[in-house]
């Protein structure tokens, strides 16, 4: 996923734009951008639109942002939408790997009631919103087989530390807000699962959010999460590989599916090639859209 639009869940207007959209995933929004007061409606429409939705490869995937644990919302969150299969639940101020076990067997039992397959549901998780996240980061690896994404969140941590920016006068974020960009890489890392970056505030600042992304794709985001649809096209082209990456990628995977399990070091165009390459060519596939594992021949 290279693009991930937040859509609030309560906008007629902006849910009936969806099938439009060009974001490879549409973050249904029932926290922040839903009032509390709205919340049951903003329930019942996303409900309405998820249950009216086409399955099929070619739509954008289909994620919902619950209400955080530390809120009465989350189980009428769950209750509402899981009928209507969406492709995973984004938990906001996750507080530890705990809490994605706990959203794990609640999703399990919701699946039950709907009579959908245990684990359909993936689990998406903003693991930088609070202090508490942020010191528990190494604790979401590896605690649920649902876990698909990791990503981090600016705002809100800069609310929880009391912070006034998260940005210094060059428009450089600083340290603490550097160490969350850096904690999800990582643990996304350790957990073999993708790293999404978080929104660029300013819609109008096209240039700013091109350097971000670029920046993003250096380092080893898989996507960026958006606030506007007109941020969507920058983040795709941004994260879409250079068909001469892809080839690469291509040829990587191929020699190493020739070589068998017990390929060590190869050689491509008289270079060495080991397992890091072969990882980074499965990343740039996945990012092309190819499924590396059908680019192996399984």
């Amino acid at each position: 996923m290279r693009s991930l639009l937040f859509v609030p869940g309560d906008s007629e207007k902006k849910l009936g734009k969806i099938a439009d959209s060009e974001a490879d995933a549409i973050l249904l929004d029932l926290e922040d951008s839903v009032s509390a007061a709205r919340k049951p409606e903003a329930r019942r429409m996303v409900a309405e639109f998820l249950a009216a939705s086409p399955r099929g490869k070619e739509r954008p995937r289909l994620i919902v942002r619950v209400n955080a644990f530390d809120t009465p919302f989350t189980d009428d969150d769950l209750a509402a939408v899981v009928r209507g299969r969406p492709d995973a639940i984004l938990l906001p101020k996750a507080g530890s790997g705990a809490q994605l076990q706990d959203l794990s067997q609640r999703l399990a039992l919701h699946e039950a009631d709907a009579g959908l397959e245990e684990d359909s549901i993936a689990i998406h998780a903003l693991i930088t919103e609070t202090a508490r996240g942020m010191l528990n980061a190494p604790s979401f690896a590896n605690k649920t087989a649902r876990l698909e994404a990791i990503a981090w969140g600016a705002e809100d941590l800069a609310a929880d530390v009391g912070a006034s920016a998260n940005r210094d006068d060059k428009g450089v974020y600083t340290d603490v807000f550097r160490l969350a960009r850096t904690l999800t890489l990582l643990v996304a890392a350790d957990a073999g699962v993708d790293a999404i970056d978080t929104v660029f505030t300013d819609f109008r600042d096209n240039d700013g959010l091109e350097r971000e992304c670029r920046a993003a794709v250096r380092d080893g985001f898989s996507g960026k999460m958006a606030i506007h649809p007109g941020q969507v096209a920058t983040i795709n082209a941004a994260f879409t590989p250079p068909p001469a990456d892809v080839e690469r990628a291509r040829q990587i995977i191929a020699l190493f599916a020739e070589a068998g399990p017990d390929a060590g070091v190869l050689s491509l165009d008289g270079k060495m090639i080991d397992m890091p390459h072969l990882r980074q060519a499965e990343r740039v596939a996945r990012r092309a859209g190819l499924d590396p594992q059908a680019l192996a021949g399984r």
